[in-house]
């Protein structure tokens, strides 16, 4: 039996600001997880990722742990996948036989090898191949090129995920609870749902995970996917897809949140990318939308770069928080671990684990950072461990410059 391990080439590793904590196959695109994607579709489960030497210590439950390349099992055919190539979920590839690429668009985006034998360098970094003459297997998907491609092609995305379940689109739902449209709707085991809840399936199906809580005032439109355990406190949904844990209240649309995150109040977040363990002041709100309807530009590490969308909201790191009414500008994009309030807008980059108001962004020190977050976990129940700590802090130094 072949194992499957996913590499972020340089462009994934500056997926900002989410790379700087965790391996690119952790994000979420459409209704899964980028690595889940790839699982399902070549029935092998991930053994490891092969990233950036400070993330050595990421661990978090049912995730894949990152590898050092002297680590690598040298005992069964290795399958190396680049995090970013986000592969369709109705197809099934069969197992490899002997030395094999795997083409999306003619790209190789993936690199089967016997036992013992590992990929030169230049495709492990830039997806280059040296001409090699091993098998080759067309796979239908893509290989994103921006951070912002997970977000923006999101909805579409969904609406093929959801197509590919096989759950009943016609649950009995409970009186006062109303269902708009034909597509489907699923709802999962010990799911709570209050009177006065609308679902909207006119343009796209609905996938409601076990355990989720939906309180009254609650519409939420499809295409969406709502994570297991995952709160929806009232309000307008739209086009959203949550990890689990999700607490969510006020107006969301077109967003994904990876999970263990929450904006209980209202506010508006649109078109926005938010990490895990975020939490949104009350009124916190972004823009997605510039006054004069030009594209939006968007920090990168390479340079400010001009996404050429309209509408294009914010990108929250891992453990950002926000204070009451923070205002957030088109394209901003948080680093983890910052923590900004106040009533001045911040720039629209802030910088990894930055500290204060407005331009006033100062350094949150280590020291208190993880603290907070120890007690941010906690709350769900999520105990922050000596090797959490450890991941933390690389992380923190890494951002700081270290």
């Amino acid at each position: 039996m072949s194992g499957l391990v996913l590499f972020d080439d340089l462009k994934a590793r500056s997926w900002e600001p989410f790379a700087l904590t965790r391996p690119i196959g952790e994000l979420r695109f459409g209704a899964a997880k980028l690595v889940e994607r790839v699982e399902r579709v070549l029935g092998i489960e991930c053994i490891g990722y092969l990233t950036a030497e400070h993330l050595v210590d990421f661990a978090e439950v049912g995730a894949p742990a990152v590898l050092e390349p002297a680590a690598l099992p040298e005992d069964r055919d290795l399958i190396f996948w680049c995090a970013r190539a986000a592969v369709e979920l109705d197809q099934e590839l069969p197992p490899p036989t002997g030395p094999t690429i795997y083409l999306i668009d003619g790209r190789p985006v993936g690199l089967c090898l016997p036992a013992g034998r590992r990929p030169e360098d230049g495709f492990l970094t830039h997806l280059e191949l040296d001409g090699s003459t091993a098998r080759q297997v067309s796979v239908a998907g893509r290989l994103l090129e921006a951070v912002w491609d997970l977000m923006l092609d999101t909805p579409e995305q969904l609406r093929r995920d959801l197509a590919t379940r096989s759950g009943t689109g016609r649950p009995e739902l409970p009186p006062g609870v109303y269902k708009l449209g034909a597509e489907s709707l699923e709802i999962g085991r010990g799911v709570h749902v209050e009177p006065g809840t609308v679902f909207d399936v006119r343009h796209g199906p609905i996938l409601v995970e076990d355990e989720v809580e939906i309180r009254a005032g609650t519409r939420l439109a499809g295409p969406a996917a709502i994570g297991a355990r995952s709160r929806l406190l009232g309000g307008s949904f739209e086009a959203i897809s949550t990890g689990p844990h999700s607490y969510l209240r006020g107006e969301v649309a077109e967003t994904v949140v990876l999970g263990h995150s929450n904006k209980a109040h209202d506010g508006y977040l649109g078109h926005s990318y938010v990490g895990k363990w975020v939490n949104l002041g009350a009124f916190t709100t972004n823009s997605d939308l510039k006054n004069n309807y030009r594209p939006i530009k968007v920090w990168t590490p390479s340079g400010v770069q001009d996404s050429g969308e309209l509408k294009l909201g914010c990108f929250l790191g891992d453990h950002v928080k926000t204070g009451i009414g923070l205002l957030l500008g088109t394209g901003t994009i948080m680093g983890a671990g910052a923590n900004v309030y106040g009533s001045q807008m911040p720039p629209t980059y802030v910088e990894p684990f930055s500290w204060g108001e407005g331009d006033n962004l100062g350094e949150y020190r280590l020291a208190d950072f993880v603290e907070t977050a120890a007690r941010a976990m906690a709350r769900r129940g999520v105990e922050l461990d000596e090797r959490g700590r450890r991941y933390l802090e690389r992380c923190w130094r890494k951002g700081r410059g270290g």
